[in-house]
């Protein structure tokens, strides 16, 4: 028996928006530091530390990179933070897999159309690449996640779950 290692590096297009809020966090902090400083006032020190640690901590949480694991019909999904920390976001197996297709494919529609259900996206969000809807069943919940795929990965699940993928 043959096994299948994958790895898929997807690195997420950094909204505008974050980019501004960067800019914007870093220039309060060193503004309150400053003032701080210049004045010798302990309520801009205290202000400029706490936003120094604010900085460290969720700052770098802006800049995304997700790694996809491909091994033997597991899909794991790790984000890495700012090219520094790597966290384990998910793990699925494709015995839960209920169906595989495209984003903008209509079979997903009812899938998609329930209460309460959440999607999660691990994609690069570039208009430009194509990228997969994977929905699992596990314990009665489901996880539907978008992914993007390459023709590897989707030829074994095809193997592994014939009927569960869908190409349009």
């Amino acid at each position: 028996m043959s096994d299948l290692y994958q790895e898929i590096l997807i690195s997420r297009e950094t909204p505008f928006i974050n980019k501004i809020a960067k800019v914007a966090a870093y220039v309060v902090t060193a503004f309150f530091l400053f003032t701080g400083f210049l004045f010798m006032n302990i309520i801009f020190l205290i202000a400029g530390a706490v936003m120094a640690v604010c900085c460290y901590i969720f700052l770098p949480r802006l800049d995304v990179e997700y790694e996809y694991l491909y091994v033997n019909g597991e899909l794991d999904v790790d984000a890495i933070y700012s090219k520094q920390k790597r966290k384990r976001i998910a793990s699925y197996d494709m015995a839960e897999l209920e169906i595989l297709a495209p984003s903008t494919s209509h079979a997903l529609d009812s899938y998609l159309n329930q209460q309460g259900t959440k999607v999660r996206d691990f994609t690069s969000r570039a208009p430009q690449t194509q990228s997969y809807t994977l929905v699992f069943s596990k314990e009665g919940k489901r996880d539907i996640i978008k992914v993007e795929l390459n023709d590897t990965i989707l030829g074994d699940i095809r193997r592994i779950a014939p009927r569960k993928v869908n190409a349009f």
